[in-house]
């Protein structure tokens, strides 16, 4: 199915392009998310007419994302879980919990999605190198450091 893209999606392409993509993800995705409209004639002339203002909210996102880039570079988290006496945790550290002390801390309002595990939910004391994907060309990465509760 052809689509016009109405945002930057990643892997995909940018605003305005046009792109081949296999139905199901164009309809249960990318229409209902309104990353992309169907290619039509009457959408082609929508997003020439829009296309300066698509990129100025683009833009402003982009600069929202390297905002909190900003913020968020060079910090090292540190996040307390109850552990056993080998350094193991009792549970595990997610992306909420992650999410949850970056708010706290920081202040900075993120989702779930943003944080980016390579390996699974932490689970070991220690420090862990992390990856926030704030936005399609923004990737900051932050330290979180595990340690036992008291």
């Amino acid at each position: 199915m052809q689509v016009i893209l109405l945002e930057k999606v990643e892997n995909l392409g940018d605003i305005g392009a046009e792109v081949d993509v296999r139905a199901g993800y164009a309809r249960n995705y990318l229409i209902p998310q309104h990353k992309a409209l169907p290619l039509t004639p009457e959408n082609m002339q929508k997003i020439a007419e829009r296309r300066a203002e698509l990129e100025a909210e683009a833009a402003r996102v982009l600069a929202s994302a390297m905002a909190y880039k900003g913020k968020l570079e060079g910090q090292a988290l540190t996040l307390a879980a109850k552990a056993g006496p080998e350094g193991r945790l009792f549970g595990s550290i997610g992306p909420q919990d992650i999410v949850d002390r970056i708010q706290e801390t920081l202040g900075i309002t993120l989702e779930r999605r943003h944080i980016r595990l390579t390996d699974g939910p932490i689970r070991e004391l220690g420090e862990e190198e992390i990856t926030i994907h704030l936005h399609t060309d923004v990737e900051v990465k932050v330290v979180i450091r595990v340690v036992a509760e008291d």
